[in-house]
């Protein structure tokens, strides 16, 4: 016979019974419609809007939750005004949800490391673009793996939504203002800020190109005035520069014409650049980083062959150069010569076994030569480092139509 058992235990209430929730802003670890429904498995009602029923609102980590003007979403804005009429809705960050409901696996991916290509996907922008970014300090690698760059994708994405905002000429004061309330909101600490000084910078930033004329870091060309500032001159007229700034420039060194480079291909002025990568390998023919750099501008003039080769030089100059091995292979894929290509992103894999973008690439190019059974298990490795981005959902569909997923 069984002892009698102890005080019953009570079934335990489910994370969000009673909550009425609500999202803003994007999501980084799944969309709306499935954090929704992750609500209503909780115990929870989710809502699309903000009411005086709501009692949680949901801040999302891709990017920060800022309107087109600059201002903070408008769902924050409305919490706001109703906790300032007595109520009392929680404000939360989506790691901290994650945690309420469960998902603490899902936390990770909200600062997952991202090489430039997968940064590319994710945010759709270039990866051109995503080197920029680095080289102005908008966002930080958090590792390099033989001249590979990791990144975490939470600070690449606020420094996107950052840039579309300056780059629509939202006024900086503007958005240090919405910083400061999301500040004091959710606590997202001085990086933001931090980052939103070096694109206000950026825009202000001077150079002079081989030929001496003055230009913005945007391209534009700026007049050169000359002679002593009128005595009737006013705060935020133009200042006509000291004689010193009048002065020759100096012969232009090997790094001065490979920084060139990469500020006109930044611009778009890709024959330009390529004369000026051409330039610095003149008086340095062996550094296999302005090598990629005149593969990657002929590229994206259209010109495979040329850059092909240009990428092999960067390899054999840097037999661990791990990007160069890929668009290696992807330029082979390109080509349809997809032996090469595999072999291109095995030597890759040798290298850096971890590389997600090399598993992938080498399992669509086994793929694509019929070797399907064989591309199964590099979709499958690359899922162990992101299981959300676009290339995700590619992989998870192609393991599906192989029926092994």
């Amino acid at each position: 016979m069984n002892p009698p058992s102890a005080t019953p235990r009570m079934p335990q209430s489910p994370a969000l019974a009673g909550e009425r929730v609500a999202f803003t802003g994007t999501l980084a670890s799944m969309t709306h419609r499935e954090a929704q429904a992750r609500v209503v498995e909780c115990g929870g009602a989710a809502s699309e809007h903000v009411s005086r029923q709501t009692t949680l609102l949901v801040i999302g980590e891709e990017g920060w939750p800022l309107e087109p003007d600059g201002q903070p979403s408008v769902k924050l804005r409305h919490v706001e005004r109703l906790n300032a009429d007595g109520l009392d809705i929680r404000i939360v960050r989506e790691s901290e949800w994650l945690g309420f409901v469960g998902l603490d696996a899902r936390r990770e991916e909200l600062h997952r490391r991202c090489t430039p290509a997968m940064l590319s996907r994710m945010l759709d922008v270039s990866v051109h673009q995503i080197r920029r970014w680095e080289r102005m300090g908008l966002i930080k690698a958090v590792a390099h793996v033989c001249r590979l760059p990791y990144f975490d994708f939470q600070e690449a994405a606020g420094a996107r939504r950052l840039a579309e905002l300056v780059d629509a000429g939202v006024p900086v004061r503007e958005i240090q203002a919405s910083l400061a309330r999301l500040e004091s909101v959710i606590g997202i600490g001085s990086r933001p800020l931090a980052q939103l000084d070096i694109l206000a910078a950026d825009r202000h930033l001077l150079y002079r190109d081989p030929r001496g004329r003055l230009k913005t870091s945007r391209g534009q060309r700026l007049f050169d005035f000359a002679g002593p500032p009128p005595a009737e001159s006013q705060p935020g007229e133009t200042v006509p520069l000291k004689s010193e700034d009048r002065a020759p420039r100096p012969e232009f060194s090997a790094t001065d014409w490979f920084e060139e480079g990469r500020r006109l291909a930044d611009q778009g002025d890709l024959p330009a650049a390529v004369e000026a990568f051409r330039m610095s390998l003149m008086e340095e023919h062996d550094a296999p980083e302005v090598q990629f750099q005149l593969a990657e501008a002929l590229y994206r003039q259209g010109q495979v062959r040329a850059a092909l080769e240009r990428y092999h030089v960067a390899a054999e100059l840097d037999r661990n150069y791990l990007e160069a091995w890929t668009q290696i292979g992807c330029l082979l894929a390109e080509l349809g010569d997809l032996s090469g290509a595999v072999d291109a992103f095995d030597i890759a894999l040798d290298i850096h076994p971890d590389f997600p973008d090399a598993h992938l690439h080498k399992a669509e190019s086994l793929h694509q030569a019929g070797r399907t059974a064989d591309a199964i298990p590099h979709w499958q490795k690359y899922l162990d480092y992101d299981q959300s981005g676009p290339w995700a959902e590619a992989a998870r569909q192609r393991l599906k139509e192989a029926g092994a997923s």
